[in-house]
């Protein structure tokens, strides 16, 4: 076998990525229902909005990953409210190899599909114990979420600019 002469071409830097832990920051769930006196068969109509942010810990690559969901169950028909859960749900990350340019949406993205099934596992239970049938979230599109987050802080930033 001959040997190929020059330097070889350089590698991409390995992407690590590490769970260093995860942990709820805050939770809360209101069993309106109950606090009203309501039983029987109720058909809810589940809205969930999910929030994420990343923050950069003082030790080097590592980061702290949070996402926030606010579950409201309400009545089909009418305004009222079943149940609220308010779940603020933090993943430490130890990530290596990412190039800067692609690190925000990499933290935004593959991160939280890391810590997601916990999370799900957690919303389940609290509205099982809350006296609900436990909630399975669908699985959530981290891409579309981040370009949604992406364009609104955006629109929000071209306001302020009209506003100055």
């Amino acid at each position: 076998m001959a040997e190929t002469e020059g330097a070889a071409a350089p590698q991409a830097p390995q992407v690590k990525m590490n769970v260093l832990g995860q942990f709820i920051r805050d939770i809360s769930f209101e069993n309106i229902l109950a606090q009203k006196g309501v039983t029987g068969e109720v058909q809810p109509d589940i809205q969930v909005q999910v929030t994420l942010d990343a923050k950069k810990r003082p030790t080097d690559h590592q980061f702290d990953i949070s996402m926030k969901l606010n579950i409201t169950s309400k009545a089909k028909e009418g305004d009222d409210v079943f149940f609220v859960l308010e779940l603020d749900y933090v993943g430490i990350f130890h990530v290596e190899g990412v190039p800067q340019e692609q690190l925000h949406p990499f933290l935004m993205i593959e991160c939280p599909r890391q810590i997601f099934p916990f999370v799900r596992r957690i919303v389940s239970d609290i509205t099982r114990d809350g006296g609900f049938p436990p909630l399975n979230l669908d699985q959530i599109d981290f891409v579309a979420l981040y370009r949604q987050q992406l364009a609104a802080a955006q629109a929000a930033a071209g306001e302020k600019k009209l506003d100055a």
